[in-house]
């Protein structure tokens, strides 16, 4: 049924009827068992209806409720269905961002493993790297179970070190799947930081610049 609105006009509390004028200047039958308030109506109150009819074919009006409670109802259910669709949004936003980073890190280490297939890189460079990433991955884990449970945290320090160092693919991966690390501003700057560190000491190496050394230096290490 199609709601009108109208303002109760009369009421006749003893018999329990009253009647309704509606928007268009007519005049509409009710009885207090079609009002859905806890309550007694109101003379001048503003009104939502639905249009019946009684047993002998005569209008009247049905399901009759307070204006100010419908349009409370509507604005609660609309922030509700405004609430839902910013989520799935943010949802959608999320997963949109979890794929292109992981397309970012997968394609880091397919260059990785590119250059050293051409001769251009060392594999243990590309080993350092990988291992690098899980071990990195595995701290964030590991802070994110701590900051839980209450046990003692992983210094920040530590995590962009490991970043700096190689580990920044692992905890580009832990920020997004874990959503751990993800929301500080200072700490996700620092971060990126790291990363521009890192990949300056990469290109430093394709450009010549030390490799053997440090080849050495992981073959010490490793």
């Amino acid at each position: 049924m199609n709601k009108q609105q109208g303002t109760v006009k009369k009421w006749q509390d003893d018999k329990g009827f009253g009647f309704i004028e509606t928007e268009a200047g007519e005049s509409v039958f009710f009885h207090v068992s079609e009002f859905k308030a806890q309550r007694r109506p109101n003379i001048g109150e503003a009104v939502v209806f639905s249009i019946g009819q009684d047993a002998e074919g005569r209008k009247r009006a049905t399901q009759v409720q307070e204006l100010g409670f419908v349009q409370q109802k509507m604005a609660q259910k609309n922030h509700q269905i405004r609430q839902r669709n910013q989520k799935r949004s943010h949802q959608a936003e999320f997963e949109a961002g979890q794929k292109k980073r992981s397309f970012l890190g997968l394609a880091f280490y397919g260059v990785l493993a590119l250059l050293a297939a051409t001769d251009k890189l060392s594999w243990l460079v590309v080993g350092w790297y990988v291992v690098l990433g899980i071990i990195t991955y595995g701290m964030y884990a590991k802070d994110k179970a701590a900051a839980q449970s209450g046990d003692w945290r992983t210094p920040e320090s530590k995590l962009h070190i490991l970043s700096a160092l190689g580990g920044w693919v692992g905890a580009l991966l832990a920020q997004t799947y874990l959503r751990h690390k993800s929301q500080k501003p200072e700490f996700r700057v620092t971060y990126y930081l790291t990363v521009v560190i890192n990949m300056a000491g990469l290109l430093f190496l394709l450009a010549g610049g030390g490799l053997e050394t440090v080849t050495d230096l992981l073959t010490e290490f490793l």
